[in-house]
């Protein structure tokens, strides 16, 4: 990726009040004609929103936008939707066993809510706030209860089972964090109390330490920065024993949208970091010595990704694809969504910008050339997602960012044309997520409160 200085966050101006307009109109889109009877919007085809039957992982994102809209604009219509919606169709994600996607769906929704009466920006009766606290205190022990031991931590194991760590799922550990916060445990056999604090942070530093390389001689493809997409254990003696992928092309090489969990959900523990009480979790790890952990994954991966994305900041699916090599010098160029190679991922740009930002203002004092480098990157990156042609500005295309991917080996994304890897579609994620940028860089911009997701426990 190629740095701009003159580039500020103050040139974004113009483009997110575009942004947000748009927005409004693709969630007003799929709420008029999207029905959830068959499950979540996943990914589009054709410009609409379609269900995928893997796992229902991204209902909260559909809601939770609604609900990031009314934050950002005020417009009360959007705050309707996120609230009955949550209320009326997010029940059975409380208590979904199958998922290790709680922080997606729930903190999303209800996480979105209490925040909002915790920031006071609307009016909730106690009734509403404890609710909104109970349903998240249950969520983040239903999350906690996908545990699989090993020699010296553990892990929440992902839908495949014990034996699976997925790189995403940092990210979800902020079900287990609110809960916590929220002053909850996870009650086990004979009445054990777990606590929650300290399985969000065992499995932290399972990713840090397995999912994430830093040049060390490992394997054969131990490259600082990178990651893969999922750790296999084995589960009878709890040793560690090869990478592997799901959704990336090899356990050998980056799954980019892998990459950008771990840089968001690293950014985010660091922020937040300082809120919670170290005597919590020190049986585990001191807080020095996990900030130490936490900073050399957060610099390697962001490194990683800069060095391996195009000169716009928006990455290739997979820095291993198999027909990268067919592309020329392709990451001197900007990224080329219409190419007949390899498909772009903007949603793992959407994801990795705002943990760029998130890190780059947590190195502020403490390492203040490395802070300007990151949050420079992240606007540029938001600057080029909200333009064309990753901006969706067609009126009946229900995705709001365009050249997203959702599973390249399955096949599973649509091409317009047979001669092209996929191309012009949007994701429920991808589009919840450049919301999610996008509030962070206008609060940022008005020198308003941080948008943070722990804000729902303690501002």
């Amino acid at each position: 990726m190629k740095l701009d200085s003159t580039i500020s966050i103050h040139d974004l101006e113009t483009s997110l009040t575009r942004f947000w307009e748009l927005s409004g109109e693709k969630i007003n889109l799929i709420e008029s004609n999207f029905d959830t009877a068959n499950g979540a919007p996943v990914f589009t085809e054709k410009g609409k929103y379609v269900t995928r039957g893997w796992t229902e992982w991204t209902q909260g994102f559909q809601y939770g936008s609604a609900i990031l809209q009314f934050d950002a604009t005020g417009d009360e219509q959007f705050l309707k939707i996120g609230r009955d919606s949550t209320l009326n169709k997010m029940a059975p994600h409380l208590t979904h066993t199958g998922v290790h996607d709680h922080g997606f769906n729930n903190v999303s929704t209800y996480g979105n809510l209490l925040r909002l009466i915790k920031e006071g920006k609307i009016k909730g009766a106690d009734w509403e706030k404890n609710f909104y606290e109970l349903a998240l205190k249950v969520s983040g022990a239903v999350q906690a209860m996908r545990w699989t031991n090993t020699t010296n931590g553990g892990y929440i194991y992902s839908f495949n089972g014990p034996h699976s760590l997925f790189v995403d799922t940092i990210r979800s550990c902020r079900a287990l964090v609110v809960s916590h916060g929220l002053g909850h445990v996870l009650q086990g056999e004979n009445d054990k109390r777990i606590s929650l604090i300290q399985r969000a942070i065992q499995h932290i530093l399972s990713t840090l330490r397995y999912s994430i390389y830093y040049g060390e001689g490992r394997d054969t493809y131990d490259l600082s920065g990178r990651t893969a997409h999922e750790i296999i254990f084995n589960t009878n003696d709890g040793n560690y024993r090869c990478p592997n992928s799901q959704q990336g092309y090899t356990g050998f090489s980056t799954w980019t949208r892998g990459l950008a969990w771990a840089i968001c959900g690293i950014g985010e523990t660091l922020e937040i970091l300082d809120k919670i009480d170290e005597s919590d979790y020190s049986s585990i790890i001191s807080k020095n010595d996990f900030i130490t952990e936490l900073k050399k994954a957060a610099i390697a991966t962001c490194e990683f990704y800069l060095a391996n994305t195009p000169t716009d900041g928006i990455p290739y699916w997979d820095t291993g694809a198999p027909n990268l090599h067919k592309m020329g010098d392709y990451l001197n160029e900007k990224s080329d969504p219409y190419n007949p190679h390899e498909p772009i991922d903007s949603s793992a740009a959407c994801i990795t910008a705002q943990g760029l930002i998130r890190i780059g203002n947590w190195l502020k004092s403490s390492d203040p050339e490395l802070s300007e480098k990151y949050i420079q990157a992240g606007i540029q990156i938001a600057k080029n997602l909200f333009s064309e042609p990753y901006i969706s500005t067609d009126p009946t295309h229900q995705g709001l960012i365009l050249h997203a991917i959702y599973h390249q080996p399955n096949g599973w994304d649509h091409r317009p044309e047979a001669d092209k890897a996929p191309y012009g579609e949007s994701c429920m994620w991808g589009d919840y997520h450049a919301r999610e940028l996008a509030l962070l860089l206008q609060r940022m911009q008005k020198g308003e409160n941080n948008y943070s997701f722990f804000n729902c426990v303690s501002q």
